[in-house]
């Protein structure tokens, strides 16, 4: 009868993700970073919405049915005129035609950026368009004092330098930089966070969401009480660098879990992603040569960044994915990306995996073995897990795919795993109950690692 449970459990988990009972064991026989690209790997799956060939690619916001454009416009980094600091207008507004008239509808501003002139940039090269013509995002100010009256004066103001009557989506800024205290400081003892869910009952914002940047726990409370704050999309770090190395990169904001983690958590919550840095601050459009000529074997004529965002936007549960495109070159050359998206197969996916490891190294799994994860519901040996599979990179015995030495390790990883832990304390027990988290002093997650371990005992089972 436990067994069934745990049967039910994980089925129930499948169903969670989004995955049919007919893709859910495909979904098994893939790696987290396959798994999840994979998932809408082709372009009549639902994720994906387009006009007609050569258009740019959509997706539904399951909230408010919003078609937004998979590829957003990011206005972080507007033209300048020659010489000086000064926005080029001109320019910005050819810019935003061009976006407009090849399909791309979102729009991300902040009140910080451009010294605060983005705003009111954005508003005057939108003002010249249908309103429902396009979505506009911009953030909650994390600059000034943390009181109730500023929030509310903080939205009014990009209201007025947006020149809009509704903001379609606002965002919580820089949430987690600080921890716990700080998001109750700005947001939940002050009865902001209430109400800007008033706001948006009123319609003055039709979704709300948070960027995040930096503390997991803030992360992890913050979707834990999506029953109560209902939001619409969560804004965060991801590329295939940040999947699995985000405390390695040195490119955008640290953090404290891999995007694996965050994507997979919000999709588990039912809350769609909006993707930053999708090139790691610029680094992944130029990656090392070595990395980039085994990308221009398989496809020639793409750029490193054509890989970049193509492996980001893959993932069904991404709404847009972010681009600061300072040049009308760069502008043309991401539409074209997108226009329409050719998702990311298996095996490209399984490359790209290879060089993120080769550029950032194996992870180890951060586990001091204190135990007190322990004991686990369903009887999982957490850090035994742990210290074996970081023996094997310690001793450079584990078994990297695609390698020519994958299958011969495999079998020799599996085999003294099976001779270190009992069948019952595997990573395959796990039911991802996430019990385990809120023990852990390293704020590892638990169950996102143990998927990598099942991982190869999968592959060693097929």
């Amino acid at each position: 009868m436990e067994n069934e449970k745990k049967k039910l459990s994980r089925r129930e988990f499948l169903k969670r993700l989004g995955a049919s009972s007919a893709s859910a064991a495909a979904l098994l026989g893939m790696g987290p970073l396959s798994a999840f690209a994979n998932s809408c790997d082709s372009k009549t799956q639902p994720g994906y919405l387009q006009n007609n060939p050569g258009s740019m690619t959509y997706r539904i916001n399951r909230v408010t049915n919003d078609k937004v454009s998979l590829l957003g416009y990011g206005m972080m980094r507007l033209p300048q005129k020659p010489g000086t600091r000064q926005i080029d207008q001109d320019m910005v507004n050819k810019q935003v035609d061009y976006a407009l008239a090849h399909g791309i509808n979102y729009f991300d501003t902040a009140p910080i950026y451009h010294g605060g002139q983005s705003e009111v940039a954005t508003g005057i090269a939108l003002k010249r368009h249908p309103r429902n013509s396009f979505y506009v995002a911009t953030k909650l100010s994390d600059m000034g004092d943390h009181s109730l009256e500023f929030g509310k004066k903080s939205l009014q103001n990009s209201l007025s330098k947006l020149q809009v009557d509704y903001i379609d989506y606002y965002l919580m800024h820089h949430v987690g930089a600080s921890g716990m205290d700080n998001l109750k400081e700005r947001y939940l003892d002050n009865g902001l966070l209430d109400w800007l869910c008033e706001q948006r009952d009123k319609g003055i914002i039709r979704n709300l969401g948070f960027s995040y940047h930096g503390n997991v726990q803030v992360f992890d409370w913050l979707v834990d009480h999506n029953d109560k704050y209902k939001f619409s999309f969560v804004q965060i770090e991801m590329n295939y660098i940040d999947w699995r190395h985000a405390s390695l990169s040195t490119g955008g904001w640290k953090q404290d879990a891999d995007a694996e983690y965050l994507y997979n958590k919000l999709e588990k919550a039912g809350i769609q992603c909006v993707i930053m840095e999708p090139l790691l601050g610029g680094r992944l459009a130029k990656i090392p040569e070595e990395y980039s000529k085994q990308l221009r074997a398989l496809r020639p004529n793409a750029t490193d960044a054509n890989w970049a965002f193509r492996w980001v936007a893959s993932h069904n549960n991404v709404l847009t994915t972010l681009s600061g495109m300072t040049t009308m070159e760069v502008l043309m050359e991401n539409v074209e990306t997108f226009s329409p998206l050719d998702p990311c197969t298996s095996s490209e996916n399984d490359l790209l995996e290879k060089i993120a490891d080769g550029m950032s190294g194996m992870p180890v799994i951060p586990c001091t073995d204190c135990k007190y994860c322990m004991p686990c519901p369903y009887g999982v040996n957490i850090p035994g897990n742990f210290a074996y599979y970081n023996a094997a990179i310690n001793n450079k015995t584990f078994p990297e795919k695609g390698t020519p030495e994958y299958k011969t390790r495999l079998t020799d990883f599996l085999k003294g795993y099976g001779d270190t832990l009992k069948k019952s304390e595997w990573a395959s027990e796990c039911m991802d109950c996430e019990a385990c988290l809120p023990k852990c002093p390293q704020s590892i997650r638990i169950p996102n690692q143990m998927s990598r371990i099942m991982e190869l005992i999968r592959d060693g089972e097929a």
